[in-house]
């Protein structure tokens, strides 16, 4: 029974190793993801401020036509007004007394009077529509402004997607796989460091004596500890993983290998 035990336990060196490959694959995912950039949340941005730019542009319009049958009420008010002072004119030549010639005399009155506030409440309105098709042009242009703005950004977004998708997919795939073979204890701390840090480097070799997280010199006796990868070793300083610069040269050659095999697939 220990023997069988024995021969299905994963050494440290494969645990290393797998913890390399995946800083590798997901360092790698992390070059493809910096191509793009800011590009995903400047199209984010443009389409929020394209959808505010067509609500405003939308009220514009309602407000333009509300105008538009203001002044449609005021002309059709004069014509009113003006038929109806036609009407009290004609009815003045039948009156039979002077206090019905008065009172139609009021109501002529009255009309004109309307027809005046309504002139002056027609003129207020026509240049207020002049105004608003001043606005709603330069919003217009706007919009359509940032509209071509988006355009460009999603065929350059695109672009950058098309060329890196299968590349892309291949990584994550790898970086699956990879993960799939680490303990859930070493997988949590891997997360955990490489969230903690700015590079999301987790796991680094040590290169002339010195750790690729601090750049920090590491005695001699635990870069030998490192190099005999009987244990996993984290840096004191930066608190990553340690690997041995011999090991990262290989497990980078591997990686481009299965890099290249998925890209032919």
């Amino acid at each position: 029974m220990a023997a069988a035990k024995k021969s299905t336990e994963i050494t440290v060196e494969a645990k290393l190793r797998a913890l390399y490959r995946l800083q590798l694959i997901d360092s790698a995912i992390d070059k493809i993801r910096t191509i793009r950039g800011e590009l995903p949340l400047e199209v984010e941005d443009l389409q929020d401020e394209i959808a505010g730019l067509e609500t405003r542009s939308n009220n514009l319009q309602t407000e333009l036509e509300e105008l538009e049958n203001k002044v449609s009420e005021r002309k059709n008010a004069i014509i009113d007004s003006k038929e109806l002072i036609k009407k009290y004119e004609e009815q003045q030549k039948n009156v039979r007394n002077n206090r019905e010639f008065d009172s139609l005399s009021k109501e002529i009155e009255f009309q004109s009077l309307e027809i005046q506030l309504s002139e002056k409440r027609l003129n207020e309105f026509q240049a207020q529509i002049i105004q608003k098709k001043e606005v709603m042009a330069g919003a217009t242009e706007n919009l359509n402004e940032r509209k071509k703005d988006l355009d460009h950004k999603n065929n350059e977004l695109n672009g950058i997607i098309k060329e890196t998708e299968k590349e892309e997919k291949a990584l994550e795939k790898a970086s699956q796989e990879a993960a799939s073979q680490i303990e859930e204890r070493l997988l949590n701390a891997y997360k955990r460091i490489r969230e903690s840090v700015k590079n999301g480097l987790a796991v680094v070799p040590v290169e002339r004596g010195s750790s690729g997280g601090s750049f920090i010199k590491i005695p001699p006796q635990r870069q030998l500890d490192i190099a005999a990868r009987k244990k996993i070793i984290t840096d004191e300083h930066s608190g990553r993983l340690l690997v041995d610069l011999e090991l990262a040269l290989e497990e980078t050659e591997k990686l481009k290998d299965i890099t290249q095999k998925a890209m032919m697939d």
